[in-house]
């Protein structure tokens, strides 16, 4: 469904700003998008030189194609599986965008959704406390088949087969198996029946619940609920919800950054509670910094 909004996109993040500005909570959805704006890209020039071996060999064009790339053997597996973990999660420093982000909201009660598995979020120092990181962790690894939920993290490993890798393969004793029993194990992210929610993850989750609870309760202070380069891979964890919470919360304030889907799908708050933002999210976040937004023209 289209919008008939008709206001300029100055003018919505001028009522963006404020309404952030006004807000006692603030939670926040980030998506694949924030990351890709904040420059952690899985496919381009940066991706061609570190990758060239993998894409000769293999003819692999980005990082989420080579996650499910049929290697005839777990050394070659293993291989560009580490290459992929060091690059996006280990090297990157805390990007700036996500610094940018934490200073928006720090003074507000926020919580902060991701289904990003970059561990920026960390990274750039928001609360531990306040964060549900939901789709799992590139820093971890897991029993491929859950045979037991610890989680193990994989940062001296991974070093250890990148720089092991030769002609894309790594050796067979660094091969990591499960500790209990003997089998495959696997990186921490939500591609099958077999993640790992453990203990940790669904205290996440409750604290993730109470605080919208605790907005929704809240009968004087407003809330925004802040989406940020959320798509349709999973939308059911972030981007529709937002839409159900703004639709149904009272002073509950929808912001969507998001230069190509910017529509609402599966509810329609008020046009006075949702605001589309169609563009980039560092140039959104760059305008809705405070001592930015006078000077920023889009």
């Amino acid at each position: 469904m289209k919008s008939t909004n008709t206001r300029s996109l100055n003018d919505e993040l001028q009522r963006a700003r404020q309404a952030i500005a006004d807000a006692r909570h603030v939670i926040v959805g980030v998506g694949a998008g924030f990351s890709t704006a904040a420059g952690l890209r899985y496919d381009g020039p940066a991706f061609e030189h570190a990758f060239a071996d993998f894409i000769a060999r293999y003819g692999i064009t980005d990082l989420y194609s080579s996650s499910f790339y049929p290697f005839a053997t777990p050394e070659e597996h293993w291989a560009c599986w580490a290459r992929h973990i060091q690059f996006i999660r280990f090297d990157p420093p805390a990007m700036p965008l996500y610094r940018q982000l934490l200073q928006l909201i720090a003074d507000k009660d926020y919580h902060v959704i991701t289904t990003n598995v970059d561990g920026q979020v960390a990274k750039a120092g928001f609360d531990p406390q306040r964060t549900f990181v939901v789709q799992g962790d590139y820093g971890l690894l897991q029993c491929a088949h859950r045979c037991h939920d610890t989680l193990y993290p994989d940062r001296e490993l991974t070093q250890q087969m990148v720089a092991s890798t030769r002609q894309c393969r790594i050796p067979s004793s660094l091969v990591p198996r499960c500790p209990r029993c003997g089998g495959d194990m696997a990186v921490h992210v939500r591609v099958d029946g077999y993640f790992v929610e453990d203990h940790d993850w669904h205290d996440a989750r409750e604290r993730y619940h109470d605080a919208l609870q605790r907005a929704a309760n809240d009968t004087h202070g407003s809330t925004v609920l802040l989406e940020l380069g959320v798509g349709f891979n999973t939308p059911g964890i972030i981007r529709f919800p937002f839409e159900q919470l703004a639709a149904t919360l009272r002073a509950t304030t929808l912001i969507r950054v998001n230069a190509d889907q910017p529509a609402l799908m599966a509810a329609h708050p008020s046009p006075d509670h949702f605001i589309a933002l169609p563009t980039d999210a560092a140039t959104a976040l760059n305008a809705l910094t405070p001592h930015q937004l006078a000077t920023t023209r889009v």
